[in-house]
């Protein structure tokens, strides 16, 4: 490959060298955390753990936390963790930094923890939330039909149709010479040519 800025790392990349940032592991992530920062990790690993069957597994610089897709993850900070979690529905709450539209079913929710007190509920309620309903956001997501787009013979098909029944100006009756000729003159223009004569 040739020489490039890594569209990830950002990192400068010479041309044939060998560079891979996106695979990581979980260690890698939280080993520099601070304390409080590691404690709040190790419960918030252990709480989602515990919900049931699931992947658990480090990509690029997020923890992820999967079923038959990821319903939450973990970004580590220097000063915070910041998790996010994906629901079917907006929830509206101070503790919520951010929310958003990720799919056309699923709504994705960022809180920052500093602590581990805060690995509690609301949070784990809206995780737990978050594991059940994964499996069925995802089957809602797969199984619904994606509209096909027209092809342009339809659209210029359709283009016609609607042309064709728009009313058509009427064409204005062309006027020859001879028409005009035949045709008799009013009464004001038999005034105006005796007059005419008769000077």
């Amino acid at each position: 490959m040739k020489a490039h800025t890594c569209y990830h790392c950002k990192q400068w990349i010479e041309e044939g060298e060998a560079h891979d940032c996106w695979t990581t592991t979980e260690e890698a992530l939280t080993r520099d955390l601070p304390e409080d920062l590691r404690e709040a990790w190790d419960r918030l690993r252990e709480s989602l753990g515990d919900f049931g069957e699931q992947r658990i597994y480090a990509s690029h610089n997020s923890i992820m936390f999967s079923r038959t897709a990821c319903y939450a993850f973990v970004r580590p900070r220097p000063k915070r963790l910041e998790v996010y979690f994906f629901l079917g529905r907006t929830e509206r709450s101070p503790l919520v930094q951010k929310s958003g539209a990720s799919s056309t079913v699923k709504i994705a929710h960022r809180v920052h923890v500093t602590h581990r007190d805060q690995v509690e509920a609301p949070l784990t309620d809206w995780l737990r939330e978050a594991y059940d309903v994964s499996e069925s956001l995802s089957h809602r997501r797969t199984s619904a039909p994606a509209a096909k787009p027209a092809s342009r013979a339809k659209a210029k098909a359709a283009a016609k149709r609607k042309a064709a029944a728009k009313p058509q100006p009427k064409a204005r009756a062309r006027t020859t010479k001879r028409a005009a000729k035949e045709r008799p003159a009013s009464p004001t223009r038999r005034r105006t040519k005796l007059r005419a004569k008769a000077r």
